[in-house]
């Protein structure tokens, strides 16, 4: 049987798909991760908000800065930095 949990927040998959392209629109953000594109705006302005990107504009477009120094969010991860859980993602870990 097919639960319809995921074990990662839109905010999580929305921070994933900025790491893999910073000039990734809200569209195709709004696409890969199966939200609405207003959804996907909000979700940015809350990683904003919070820190962990920023966003600077050329021409029409939105080119997003990460920083993966800040600590996530969670009680259980206090302390650690997003980065950790990008690398992860990214397969960019050693066993």
């Amino acid at each position: 049987m097919t639960g319809s949990w995921t074990f990662l927040t839109n905010h999580a998959q929305v921070l994933l798909c900025v790491a893999e392209n910073r000039m990734i629109t809200t569209r195709e953000i709004s696409e890969i991760v199966g939200i609405t594109e207003r959804s996907a705006q909000r979700l940015l302005d809350d990683l904003e908000a919070e820190g962990y990107i920023t966003r600077h504009r050329v021409g029409r477009r939105n080119r997003y800065e990460i920083h993966p120094e800040i600590s996530m969010r969670h009680p259980a991860q206090r302390g650690v930095a997003v980065k950790v859980l990008l690398d992860i993602l990214a397969g960019n870990h050693s066993d």
